[in-house]
């Protein structure tokens, strides 16, 4: 069973300025002369962690790691009660992505993305697919009304039942018909204290669910009141409008453009947040990808199971260097 890389340190890093009043944080570690990967990370909102260099071999990777707008280190903090969220979209993002490729200097590089980043990678993947070597995808996450359904508007209840009371907690009963918009009207409440609890409960949530086996750590570290505040209020601004897409089966649609990259996709059999039917949909219309379904595993980027097969689906890619443009 493959596990982490050892830990790293980056040997690069900035502030690279996106427009619309943006700064985004970016980093690299590993080889500075081998094959380019940028990490995408969940959420979206969430914010990239150590951890996640250390998916990828340093001696033959050289990995990229960005905050998206908004989160992390990246400014303006979408924590703070006056942060305008009308730039930050998916498009946005994919535009972001180019613009960090162009300042490094990549020509090409292999897109690994989890949860909300396999939907960013679907994304950047469909409208840039010359710019893409490999896609490596997990916990696939499409923001079609079926998935917000499921896991935020009462499907998943069935799970998890008592964390889903939690969830329920702070919404008026009158407003329950709706979760994503009455959570909408919480998270943006003049009331700090009242936006502040609706992020928590929201945090909270997701973070109980993501996990095959309760792990109160992962539930500590994302009910954190300035990252749950940002997190809560980016995802329910993309869920609000529908992840930006133009229609609600765009990236499914769309995967045949995809066919000449060669990809793996990992998902959890027992994945609640991001459950298996999306991506055997995704796969059906993208048969060319190969598709690892863990028979014991949750949504979360580390479980056993996922971190093994990631793995090795990088060390598999890892192939030549193509760091120049």
């Amino acid at each position: 069973m493959r596990s982490y890389y050892p830990e790293i340190e980056p040997y690069d890093s900035g502030m690279l300025d996106v427009g619309d009043g943006q700064q985004i944080y970016w980093e690299v570690s590993g080889n500075p002369e081998g094959k380019p990967a940028v990490f995408l990370h969940g959420g979206p909102g969430a914010a990239t962690a150590p951890n996640h260099r250390r998916a990828f071999d340093p001696d033959r990777y050289r990995i990229v790691l960005f905050d998206q707008r908004g989160c992390g280190k990246s400014t303006p903090h979408a924590s703070a009660p006056e942060a305008d969220l009308s730039t930050n979209t998916t498009w946005h993002l994919v535009a972001d992505i180019e613009k960090l490729r162009e300042h490094l200097g990549v020509d090409r590089w292999l897109v690994f993305g989890g949860s909300w980043g396999s939907t960013l990678a679907l994304a950047y993947a469909e409208t840039h697919p010359d710019r893409v070597s490999e896609l490596v995808l997990r916990g696939i996450f499409t923001v079609r009304p079926s998935e917000l359904d499921w896991f935020y508007e009462g499907g998943a209840s069935a799970i998890f039942p008592e964390q889903w009371e939690g969830f329920l907690e702070p919404v008026d009963p009158a407003d329950r018909g709706h979760l994503i918009r009455a959570y909408s009207e919480l998270l943006n409440d003049p009331d700090d204290s009242v936006a502040e609890a609706a992020a928590v409960a929201w945090a909270k949530w997701e973070s109980s669910a993501i996990t095959l086996l309760p792990n109160s750590g992962v539930v500590d570290s994302f009910t954190e009141p300035r990252f749950a505040l940002a997190f809560a209020r980016i995802e329910n601004h993309y869920f609000m409008n529908g992840g930006f897409l133009d229609e609600e089966e765009q990236l499914i649609r769309n995967a045949p453009r995809l066919r000449d990259i060669p990809s793996v996709i990992v998902q959890g059999r027992y994945d609640i947040c991001t459950p298996p039917f999306t991506a055997w949909d995704l796969h059906k219309a993208w048969p060319e990808a190969e598709l690892q379904m863990i028979p014991d595993a949750g949504h979360s980027f580390d479980e056993p199971g996922i971190l093994d097969a990631l793995i090795t689906a990088t060390d598999r890619f890892a192939g030549g260097s193509t760091s120049a443009s």
